[in-house]
């Protein structure tokens, strides 16, 4: 591994965040920080949140956020952004789609996908995130 790294080129930024990957969430103000399964495409990330839940209540009071997308080991590439978190609430075909698409890319199969939708169901209702970056850094340390 390199002990500087180096910057990925607009391609392999793409290429990296078209793969499944956990990222983590930070509101700024208090720290909050929390793995999440998120959906990256247009420009766009997109992930769900229950409308009962710390991150809905943080982003509802300020909608700055910062996400940091990591590879994991031994995979030493990563991607930080920041930029404002719109929370979708309202009912839509393009939102329930977003966010089935969130659910399948972490899951083996429909049935397994559709199992944990039942279940974040019965924790309440819920909302789609659209975080528009405005900065993106990335780091290749491979």
């Amino acid at each position: 591994m390199s002990e500087m790294g180096k910057r990925m080129d607009a391609s392999q930024v793409q290429a990296f965040l078209a793969e499944t990957r956990h990222a983590v969430v930070r509101p700024n103000g208090e720290a909050q920080l929390s793995p999440i399964w998120f959906l990256h495409e247009a420009e766009r990330f997109y992930f769900t949140v229950l409308t009962a839940s710390a991150k809905y209540r943080h982003l509802s009071r300020d909608p700055r956020i910062t996400l940091c997308i990591d590879a994991g080991h031994p995979d030493a590439r990563l991607v930080t952004l920041s930029g404002t978190a719109e929370l979708i609430t309202a009912d839509s075909s393009e939102r329930v789609d977003r966010e089935w698409r969130i659910l399948r890319c972490y899951h083996e199969n429909d049935a397994d996908a559709r199992h944990y939708e039942a279940a974040i169901f019965q924790q309440g209702s819920g909302a789609l995130v659209a975080v528009s970056p405005s900065q993106i850094v990335s780091w290749d340390y491979n």
